[in-house]
């Protein structure tokens, strides 16, 4: 179950989405007192227009994000990169975006990839909410969600991103 399907599925996780979110935020707010190498880590990254393919990465714990694009036009647009794990440990979520909302690079490619989850809620937008502006989502055709990644679809993403969030559930080996 990678991305939701149909109306309901897609208002469920509506909600959960910004519950998981928030449960995130505030055990970063919680900081002393929280397990070592499990508070929410933010940093922040160049992405490059060029044409080349380019990676960032984060990790926390037993789990890891990386992105991969690449993109043409402009100049390096400040992006961030944030990885948090919730208290319980049932999940692990991994967002990506440009904090000034809307990229004005053209992207090619991109692909986000978890490792030591597999995602239950993944969503890619062309804008990224700021201010008085809203989040704007791609078209589902645009993208594709498998276990572990998301990635733009050849022939079907219009070349905008602005930000992708995931959330996953850690992967355990049933006995």
């Amino acid at each position: 179950m990678a991305a939701p399907s149909g109306r309901s599925g897609c208002c469920a996780w509506a909600l959960l989405v910004p519950a998981a979110l928030l449960c995130l935020a505030a055990r970063a707010a919680a900081g002393p007192g929280t397990a070592p190498g499990e508070a929410p880590s933010t940093a922040e990254f160049d992405v490059r227009p060029g044409g080349g393919v380019h990676s960032f990465s984060r990790s926390l714990g037993d789990y890891s994000c990386s992105f991969t694009y690449s993109a043409q036009g402009g100049t390096n647009e400040q992006w961030q990169m944030t990885v948090g794990v919730s208290e319980d440990s049932g999940l692990f979520s991994c967002s990506i975006w440009r904090p000034q909302g809307k990229s004005y690079l053209f992207f090619t490619q991109f692909k986000a990839e978890v490792k030591g989850a597999k995602i239950e809620h993944a969503m890619a937008y062309s804008q990224a909410a700021t201010g008085a502006l809203n989040d704007i989502p791609l078209k589902q055709e645009e993208f594709g969600v498998t276990e572990t990644t998301v990635s733009h679809r050849e022939g079907k993403f219009r070349f905008e991103l602005s930000k992708l969030m995931i959330v996953a559930k850690p992967s355990r080996d049933e006995l």
